[in-house]
């Protein structure tokens, strides 16, 4: 036990070197924006592209990536906190060389992560994390204290809404909340179910220059997709839709907003954090 031990410590100290794994969260301010949706289409065509992707379902016990995705999954990020089970044994393959990590459903018990079982979350994610390009985390619904660390660690945030006043309010108030924390972390912003561009766009706009106005922060924007019938469809057949319909309203859209993002990083400046993001992970979630 004690030489397995110290291989782990080995192996750790290995990959505290620098990296080029990008880490991103998925969020929105209520529920019901098609956030999930959004998370598992832009990993797919994020994988499309040749790039390795982890998907991580962060919504613990109420997950469901997997059932977008019409798998079934042996083993969720629930099992690895209680039997000790190896983050290798719970990612899952899907399609386009996808990986991802379900959350799991049906927990009837108030699931909280305590400072062993964060311990062993950031060894295991950081064993893997080299193998990928990027990880995304599918953020849940609201902000805990375990879910507020873990944004204020990663390396960008994505923010889904719709052009209902009631989500551009709320998508606001998520970024007001987390930038009082944390000035630091990038914001992207992406408006969802639009009817039109011009309406998009709009949205974008709003909330775009009400951070800048009373933030002072500078939002970034990943783009907008429409309303489109595929989607739902793609949903109730639990067939991600753009692997249902490539060539659909939402889809296209889809490949423009990835491509948009590639293009438009500025790795110099993102390389300059990266590297710090298991770093910050312990710093928030272990030294707090």
């Amino acid at each position: 036990m004690r030489d397995q031990a110290e291989s782990l410590r080995l192996r750790l100290k290995k990959l505290q070197e620098k990296t080029e794994t990008k880490a991103i969260a998925v969020i929105s301010g209520k529920g019901g924006v098609g956030k999930s949706n959004f998370s598992l289409n832009f990993a797919l065509t994020l994988s499309k592209q040749g790039r390795n992707v982890l998907l991580f379902d962060m919504d613990i016990g109420m997950g469901n990536i997997d059932i977008l995705l019409g798998q079934s999954s042996s083993y969720s990020i629930i099992d690895m906190f209680r039997t000790n089970v190896t983050i290798h044994d719970i990612i899952k393959k899907g399609p386009e060389n996808l990986s991802f990590i379900a959350g799991g459903t049906g927990l009837t018990e108030i699931f909280n992560m305590d400072k062993e079982k964060v311990q062993y979350f950031i060894e295991q994610l950081q064993l893997v994390s080299q193998s990928y390009d990027y990880i995304i985390f599918d953020m849940g619904a609201g902000i805990s204290e375990d879910r507020l660390q873990l944004l204020m660690a990663v390396d960008e945030i994505f923010i889904i809404t719709t052009p209902e006043p009631t989500a551009i309010t709320d998508a606001y108030a998520t970024m007001k909340y987390i930038h009082l924390l944390e000035k630091n972390i990038p914001f992207y912003l992406l408006v969802n179910r639009t009817h039109s561009e011009k309406e998009g766009n709009e949205t974008l706009s709003r909330l775009k220059n009400a951070a800048k106005k009373f933030l002072g922060k500078d939002v970034k924007i990943l783009g907008v997709l429409p309303e489109d019938r595929a989607v739902s469809t793609a949903v109730i057949r639990q067939i991600p839709f753009v692997l249902f319909d490539p060539t659909a309203k939402a889809s296209k859209a889809m490949l423009q907003v990835v491509e948009r993002y590639i293009t438009n990083q500025v790795d110099a400046e993102w390389k300059e954090r990266s590297f710090n993001f298991f770093t910050k992970l312990r710093q928030y979630f272990l030294e707090r």
